[in-house]
């Protein structure tokens, strides 16, 4: 039987306006495992907020052998999450990673202390052990030492450097002093390993002056340059900050969320709702633009970390506010 022109006709504008709203397809790189340091992607998805913004929105959980910078350099995502310092870092190696949102406000990052030591103030530190993170994470540490006038040798005045996993073991297990922490997640995991608040003495790098800024939205630069890429940027950002905001308001229920989204099994409800009370208060008060204030303090803080600054120059075109005002409607 023959078809009609009509219906071949019919037929070929459906399929073309069905092109035409077919979503936007988006891959997000995370820096670390599925938890709620990341609900506001999550919830994004969960709640229809990237499908509202006609987005198709694929979140790749990342891990300790995953380095979001080689990942959107090689062309494995479109936008990343990560910190300041390894994105500038990357950018000065050749890979031109931009920061196109800042989804966090504030620090997280730490210094516990066990209490029994003695320590009280930044003063105390002088002659201790203290674990430190390394992959990029040291810098603000080598910052702080440098302002206080502590050499990072373990010579005698000065501060004695272990080493530490991302764990806790070196405090519970009285190998170092003080360890490096993340409010929203070591520093609970101490907590839930039987320590009381009083028994510790925590310095937040933020009340330091040498923070820098953490979870940023990364996207490489040549990408930019399309005007529909900025676009399609702008609605994810959009959206994001909306699943953000919903976890700010629906904070168990985020974790909950985040939980569902856990491929491994690994993650706990209880730890999972502590750290969404925590990560809540660092998205407070952003609405994804970042702050050039917040920007210099974090590059003065890496031009001067130390014998082995992150990077060597002062950084050009490593930001740009272009998708934020699309996206906040300016």
């Amino acid at each position: 039987m023959k078809k009609s022109l009509f219906t071949i006709v019919s037929a070929a504008a459906v399929l073309a306006v069905g092109a035409a709203h077919a979503a936007d397809k988006v891959t997000l790189q995370l820096k670390w495992v599925t938890q709620a340091q990341f609900a506001g992607y999550y919830v994004a998805k969960d709640k229809g907020y990237y499908k509202d913004e006609n987005l198709d929105v694929t979140i790749k959980p990342g891990g300790p052998d995953v380095a979001p910078e080689q990942v959107i350099a090689g062309g494995g995502a479109d936008v990343v999450v990560d910190w300041m310092p390894a994105a500038l870092a990357a950018r000065e190696k050749g890979a031109a990673m931009v920061n196109i949102a800042q989804p966090f406000k504030h620090s997280g990052l730490e210094l516990t202390c066990r209490a029994d030591t003695g320590i009280k103030t930044p003063a105390d530190l002088k002659d201790r052990t203290l674990g430190v993170w390394f992959y990029g994470n040291e810098y603000p540490f080598l910052n702080w030492m440098g302002k206080l006038g502590y050499k990072t040798d373990g010579s005698p005045g000065g501060v004695k450097v272990l080493k530490q996993g991302f764990n806790v073991d070196p405090l519970l297990q009285k190998q170092a002093d003080c360890i490096s922490t993340m409010t929203y997640n070591e520093y609970w995991q101490v907590i839930d390993a039987g320590y009381k608040p009083e028994q510790l003495v925590v310095f937040k790098y933020e009340d330091q002056g040498v923070a820098t800024l953490e979870d940023g939205l990364y996207a490489m630069e040549d990408k930019l340059k399309d005007p529909a890429f900025v676009d399609k940027m702008a609605r994810f950002v959009k959206a994001s900050m909306k699943g953000w905001a919903w976890a700010r308001e629906n904070s168990d229920a985020a974790a909950k969320i985040v939980l569902d989204n856990d491929a491994t099994g690994a993650q706990t409800e209880h730890h999972q709702k502590q750290m969404m009370s925590e990560i809540n208060k660092l998205t407070a008060g952003s609405d994804g633009k970042l702050d050039q204030a917040d920007y210099e303090r974090t590059v003065k803080t890496l031009l001067t970390g130390g014998s082995d600054p992150v990077i060597t120059k002062e950084p050009v075109g490593a930001y740009t506010t272009v998708v934020t005002d699309k996206a906040l409607g300016k």
